[in-house]
């Protein structure tokens, strides 16, 4: 080979090498697992282990909700009142176990691990989470609407291998239901209950007490200024949202759109979410926020690059 044929053929290779960096379907399982490892350890904090943990918890989520959701909430705390150790052992042990097949399995193992989280997600969303709040009309975004668990099933979905294998980039239609996630929020956010100064304020700082202090402060500080801005702030929020929704629908925006709402995710992890309460002992999950960072970091990779991913020196 000649000389300007080699050095045609390194620009070539290190471009396909940059392609390949979009983010695989086997790669989301992975980051997937993690996660579920992360939520088996919160599960097996001493606090699950206690009747405290059905009364204190589980309980509240069914509280003004319709009879379809207050129910199954209800039975669930109902029975790990009765017996708190073998249930919550259970439960940490089902997600310990689907953290660890996400990570390891392949093929038909990665197929039965996916569709055993998506089960279990949709389990834990409507008899754990009470569907987020979505069916009380109270539900918002910034504290975790629509529910980490039925992201989860969500991502899952996406993860799917195909039958070409799973170095593939997780499904197109990813973007559409990360419009939808914020648009929803936007109209969740106009809600009576939530759509003036004070009430998003008390978002932020419903669980400013049993925050660190610096934390807790920033809470404090940013709701201070949000009552003092009511409209501006409720309406600024609410066009963010939506915006950042329909941004991902055109692509000439999408990045945009994408780049916006993994900030807008951090922003209201650390201060709507409060870091998911990790430094409780009662956290179960890290809360909505990081799934929807891992969805954005998911679909800027995706829009690097056209099509599925591709193995280095393959066009």
């Amino acid at each position: 080979m000649s000389t300007t044929t080699t050095t045609l053929a390194r620009p070539h290779r290190f471009a396909a090498l940059v392609g390949r960096r979009s983010l695989t379907r086997r790669d989301l399982q992975i980051a997937l697992g993690i996660l579920w490892l992360l939520d088996g350890a919160l599960q097996a904090q001493p606090f699950m282990f206690t009747r405290g943990f059905a009364r204190e918890i589980l309980a509240p989520v069914g509280q003004g909700q319709p009879g379809f959701v207050y129910g199954p909430v209800h039975l669930a705390s109902t029975l790990f009142a009765a017996n708190p150790v073998p249930w919550n052992a259970a439960s940490a042990a089902i997600q310990v176990l689907l953290g660890l097949a996400l990570i390891a399995g392949v093929g038909r193992v990665a197929r039965y691990a996916l569709a055993a989280s998506i089960v279990w997600a949709l389990a834990v969303w409507y008899a754990g989470e009470g569907l987020s709040g979505m069916a009380s009309g109270h539900a918002s975004l910034i504290t975790g609407a629509p529910g980490s668990a039925l992201l989860y099933g969500v991502l899952a979905a996406a993860a799917w291998p195909r039958p070409r294998g799973s170095d593939q980039a997780p499904a197109s239609w990813l973007v559409y239901a990360w419009a939808l996630l914020w648009i929803a929020g936007a109209g969740l956010q106009l809600l009576p209950g939530q759509d003036t100064g004070s009430e998003l304020a008390g978002l932020l700082t419903g669980a400013a007490g049993d925050a660190p202090h610096w934390l807790g402060s920033l809470d404090t500080s940013v709701a201070r200024w949000i009552s003092g801005n009511g409209a501006l702030a409720v309406s600024g929020v609410t066009a963010s949202f939506l915006l950042v929704g329909l941004g991902a629908v055109s692509r000439s925006r999408r990045t945009l759109s994408l780049a916006v709402g993994l900030v807008l995710a951090v922003a209201i992890w650390v201060m709507g979410q409060d870091l998911g309460l990790l430094y409780s002992g009662q956290a179960t999950d890290p809360n909505s926020a990081p799934l929807i960072a891992l969805m954005a970091v998911v679909l800027l990779a995706r829009s690097r690059t056209a099509g599925p991913a591709t193995k280095p020196g393959i066009t």
